[in-house]
């Protein structure tokens, strides 16, 4: 009975010392792109390498990620790691990577994007994760809607203007639902807005509400107010509520569909032979021919209860090999400076979706300073917030658009305030 005794507790101190030993982490992210799909092998290579190790993936949809996890964030909880695209707007809850991973291989493969992540401070150093994927706004056109009314596509220096009239006569012809449609989203208005002028936020980081918002808020309401563009999206929608359209364009009940290059994948698959379709260069206002950039972002917050862990597992999933497996499967743009450089072999995507790609990437240089200076404000998401509340109070007749630049410049500055008074 003693050694029965002595026997129990050493079973039972070997138990408790290996449950000490196993860590876990939870990854959260979503299903599109550089999402939990296209890292499931890597993660599932990861778990069987480091014994005692696991990474746990957390599909959610989009939505949860940018309206519940900050709420999550706020109150300490939440995943150790997520797949982010409010880059700055986050940086205050992100764990530093620095003494868990290779910094100087970071800085050559992600420098121009580990900027995004630092915040309100230009001057940090910190590696607060690893960009993903580079993602490009852009229009899909519906090339079949094009051929049976007969009506020329317009090619690349062609106006927002000339895009409007064209899908007009395209939808017309066609009995087809919609000419236009723009995911409800301020990151896909922006782009609209900055090819009109707007400069969204100036070089000190203060909002900036100008002739160039104020003109483009007067065309977007007009196209809703015409039929151009469907009342019942931006409009139908309260708040700052994030709406994908995408589904519309699958489904050819619109000619013209402005979303980004991150379903190129979903429609790669989605679409098949259903009809013929392209990615358009991007269309110009009076100001510049620009879209907006972005990307997504792994990053660890600082929460979690095994920060080395999360450190070894992006350190991981940087390693050259595994991240270009994910950006093969995901189609999606690289940030990493040497498959920029190198390119990347898609063999899962067709040619038609390898074209829309380098369509996509051939925007990238000509993208307007204040495009991406917008993306790596602190205070992006509230200003995109602010638009696609405010702009939908317009189409819908409830504010005029005097009222509503006036609500767009409290509403941020309401934010940084906040932001300020609580000590973030």
């Amino acid at each position: 009975m003693k050694f029965a005794g002595i026997l129990s507790g050493t079973v039972f101190g070997l138990a408790v010392a290996a449950a000490a030993q196993a860590q876990e982490i939870t990854v959260q992210c979503d299903d599109l792109g550089f999402g939990c799909k296209a890292m499931a092998p890597v993660v599932e290579r990861f778990n069987q390498e480091n014994p005692g190790k696991t990474v746990r993936l957390e599909t959610v949809s989009y939505q949860t990620i940018v309206e519940a996890l900050p709420v999550q964030l706020e109150s300490g909880e939440g995943p150790d790691v997520a797949i982010i695209t409010d880059l700055g707007g986050l940086s205050r809850y992100y764990l530093d990577l620095t003494s868990y991973v290779d910094a100087a291989y970071f800085e050559k493969e992600f420098g121009r994007t580990l900027q995004w992540l630092r915040g309100s401070d230009p001057a940090s150093k910190a590696i607060n994760g690893m960009p993903t994927s580079l993602t490009v706004n852009g229009a899909y056109v519906n090339l079949t809607l094009f051929e049976q009314a007969g009506i020329p596509v317009p090619q690349e220096g062609a106006t927002w203007d000339d895009w409007a009239e064209a899908t007009r006569k395209v939808a017309e012809a066609t009995n087809t639902d919609f000419p236009m449609e723009m995911d409800r989203s301020g990151h896909r208005f922006a782009s609209f807005a900055i090819s009109h002028g707007a400069e969204l936020v100036d070089e000190q980081g203060n909002p900036v509400v100008d002739d160039g918002l104020r003109t483009a808020i007067e065309r977007f309401v007009e196209w809703h107010k015409n039929g151009t563009m469907p009342l019942d999206l931006w409009g139908a929608v309260g708040g700052a509520t994030h709406r994908e359209l995408f589904t519309d364009f699958l489904n050819a009940n619109v000619v013209f569909y402005f979303g980004g290059s991150w379903t190129l994948n979903q429609m790669d698959t989605e679409v098949g032979d259903l009809f013929e379709w392209a990615v358009m260069p991007a269309p110009c206002g009076p100001s510049s021919c620009t879209v907006m950039p972005g990307g997504g972002a792994l990053v660890g917050f600082k929460h979690t209860k095994n920060p080395e862990l999360v450190g070894e597992f992006i350190a991981y999933v940087a390693q050259p090999e595994n991240y270009k497996e994910i950006i093969a499967a995901s189609v999606e743009i690289p940030a990493a400076a040497s498959l920029i450089e190198g390119g990347v072999e898609y063999p899962s995507a067709s040619e038609r979706t390898q074209e829309a790609l380098a369509t996509f990437t051939n925007q990238i240089p000509k993208m307007a300073p204040a495009a991406y200076r917008f993306q790596g404000w602190r205070f992006q998401r509230a200003m995109m917030n602010a638009l696609t509340t405010r702009i939908s109070q317009v189409i819908n007749d409830e504010l005029t658009v005097d009222a509503a630049l006036e609500r767009i410049k409290q509403d941020v500055e309401l934010a940084m305030g906040a932001a300020q008074t609580g000590g973030n």
